[in-house]
């Protein structure tokens, strides 16, 4: 088979980067290799998967060098004879890659049945049709390379510290909004005429709004950027708690209660997305590291404060809802004014923008801007992602399951520590809700042990020429889902009975808050680092899964303690915890080589072995070489070759 046209391109780059250039020459002068001939050698729609690797490694020996009019003004490319860095190239392919798997970019979709059948309506007063653009790439605008402070990880760090700020509070309060209703059930049961276990659906059905709300958010952030769905999301979680503290029925406070998880949803599967685009592989744990604090204290922090609501005979449990109204529309001014876009491919969409009004060339445009919406792609392509993903790759699979238990048995003791403390102990709702505050701080503490594991982080990043290993984040869940484990026995065998003090099942919460901290902070950690420019995507099936599991645990927890008993209830889910443990061991051991396999992971190549000893020391790729993620679907990357 002949060479094809991509490697008849890589062959004439490559003898023009051997050619000497002369010191006197003008980029006039120099051999023309405009900058969409370099991008299209590490794009997925013009590179088979089979050869990323080799393409890869080939194109940093490219160099680009032309001219360009655009809107009648002067734009020389500046001439050079050094290589584009690999960030500027790798964040090229990623931006190319997105466009490729995103709604819209096939063939099918740009050629709709009616534009078969209906001809072409005219052109009006009596013009022709104008001619097409002469190279459509010359028109694509991309970054300025790699330090385009345009691009969100070259924002200062205080505007990046005060995004993480405000997205952790929108955050918070969407998880503090799905326990500080488990206070006000027994309100909500005698002032409706019903059952505890039916007003507890106000629980159940709020983290089902958590499982459904990531398979519309998620993709929605891919296509539309992050700022926008994190705006319409808190209006819309702010008007359903309003309607939640006004309902006059039972049914309209469980719709609500399910919207306002709906809604609340995406901070969830979005912030760790935003986090993504704006911190690299150095600083990126950390900042995940902040969100999934804010995720998982949230829960823990409600309940005493929805407890002395709800004994107060002047506030009660509506205002419940209305705290959280307060807190949403909070969220969703500071969104409004101060929250900017961090999505890479739309704010390239706002340059374009801006490009066309000062220059009046309406030819230029982002690769964004190229999509269009149809709705049958839109289900198959987008919406079903987060589906795929949590069905047909193994470590979301697997990871997700065994988060779904973990989270479950988050809102089951929000059942299980008022079996405890109020029907054992005796404690009012209130202060029954403060002993939450051994759990909150176990996860503090494992917040700051993740914290404090990023400068051993940074050391493997840098022996390993700053590829990073995902295995890496993995020791963190083995020894959370053993600590984890351990809390579960402790809990039932010393809150079973009134003689052992209050202070010992509280205690317990330590070691149950440290270990699902540790587990969920570095499992998000590594869901990232597997999937990167589909984190969004990813996220949001692991989201679905253990939302419907934290949906269903409260429903079942009050017969599971009463009719097994605490301390029985207790070990059979810490047996269950124990079987789960050797999930991550088996990705710590094994995740490279299931990687490899992916049809979504970025394949880097190296296993968790591979900068142990952080001497330092050549790989195949040398120093300050990356190899380019090959993150895009092999079936999205085919159809897209056979497009080009």
């Amino acid at each position: 088979m002949g060479p094809n046209a991509v490697d008849r391109a890589l062959e004439a780059a490559e003898h023009d980067a051997a050619t000497p250039i002369s010191p006197t020459q003008t980029h006039h002068e120099l051999p023309h290799r405009t900058s969409a001939e370099i991008e299209r050698v590490i794009s997925a729609s013009s590179v088979s998967s089979a050869s990323s690797s080799h393409i890869s490694a080939r194109s940093r020996r490219l160099s680009t060098v032309g001219t360009g009019i655009i809107g009648g003004i002067g734009m020389s490319r500046v001439s050079t004879s050094r290589d584009l860095p690999p960030t500027e190239l790798g964040r090229i392919q990623t931006q190319r890659s997105q466009h490729s798997a995103t709604v819209g970019r096939s063939i099918r979709s740009r050629r709709s049945r009616a534009s078969l059948v209906k001809p072409l309506p005219p052109f009006g007063a009596g013009k022709p049709y104008p001619p097409l653009l002469p190279n459509q790439e010359d028109f694509v605008v991309e970054f300025d390379g790699p330090d385009d402070p345009l691009h969100a990880q070259n924002w200062p760090m205080a505007k990046k510290l005060l995004t993480a700020t405000m997205l952790g509070y929108t955050t918070m309060i969407a998880s503090f909004g799905s326990s500080i209703f488990s206070a006000a059930t027994r309100a909500v049961a005698a002032d409706f005429n019903v059952s505890p276990d039916v007003s507890l659906l106000g629980v159940s059905l709020y983290v089902l709004g958590f499982a459904t709300g990531p398979t519309f958010w998620a993709p929605l952030s891919e296509l539309k950027g992050r700022r926008l769905p994190l705006v319409v999301s808190m209006f819309g979680f702010t008007i359903f708690n309003l309607a939640c503290g006004t309902a006059k029925d039972l049914q309209t406070v469980l719709i609500t209660r399910f919207f306002a998880g709906f809604f609340g949803a995406c901070p969830l599967a979005v912030v760790a997305a935003v986090f993504s685009d704006m911190f690299d592989n150095r600083t990126r744990g950390m900042a995940i590291t902040v969100f999934s604090m804010t995720v998982f204290t949230g829960p823990m922090l409600a309940p005493f404060i929805g407890g002395f609501m709800v004994e107060s005979e002047s506030i009660g449990w509506r205002w419940t809802a209305y705290l959280m109204a307060i807190m949403g529309v909070v969220a969703f001014v500071i969104d409004l004014i101060f929250l900017e876009e961090t999505y890479p491919p739309v704010i390239l969409v706002s340059k374009a923008a801006e490009l066309r009004r000062r220059t009046l060339n309406w030819g230029i445009h982002a690769k964004q801007e190229e999509i269009e919406i149809d709705v049958k792609e839109l289900i198959t392509k987008n919406f079903s992602r987060p589906m795929r993903l949590l069905f047909c790759e193994p470590i979301v699979t697997l990871l997700s399951v065994y988060m779904a238990f973990i989270y479950g048995l988050l809102y089951l003791f929000l059942t299980a520590y008022p079996f405890v403390f109020m029907g054992v102990h005796g404690m009012s709702t209130g202060v029954a809700g403060l002993t939450f505050f051994g759990m909150v701080i176990g996860q503090i503490l494992a917040g700051v042990t993740v914290l404090m594991q990023q400068p051993w982080y940074a050391r493997k990043l840098a022996a390993n020429n700053g590829v990073p290993v995902p295995e890496w984040r993995l020791p963190s869940v083995i020894a959370g889902g053993v600590a984890f484990a351990i809390g579960l026995f402790w809990f039932g065998w010393t809150g079973f009975t009134k003689d052992i003090h209050w202070i010992w099942p509280t205690l317990s919460g330590l070691m149950t808050g440290f270990g699902l901290a540790s587990i969920f902070l570095q499992a998000l950690n590594y869901l990232v680092d597997s999937y990167l420019m589909f984190a969004a995507s990813a996220i949001a099936g692991n989201t679905f899964l253990r939302s419907l599991a934290g949906a269903a645990f409260p429903l079942f927890a009050r017969y599971m303690f009463d009719g097994m008993g605490i301390q029985w209830a207790s070990t059979l889910l810490g047996c269950v915890a124990v079987a789960l443990v050797p999930i991550p061991v088996i990705f710590y051991m094994y995740g490279d080589r299931i990687r490899a396999k992916s049809a979504y992971a970025p394949t880097f190549g190296a296993g968790p072995e591979a900068a142990e000893s952080e001497t330092g020391e050549d790989s195949e790729l040398g120093h300050g070489e990356k190899e380019a993620p090959n993150s895009v679907p092999r079936t999205d990357m085919d159809a897209a070759q056979r497009a080009v």
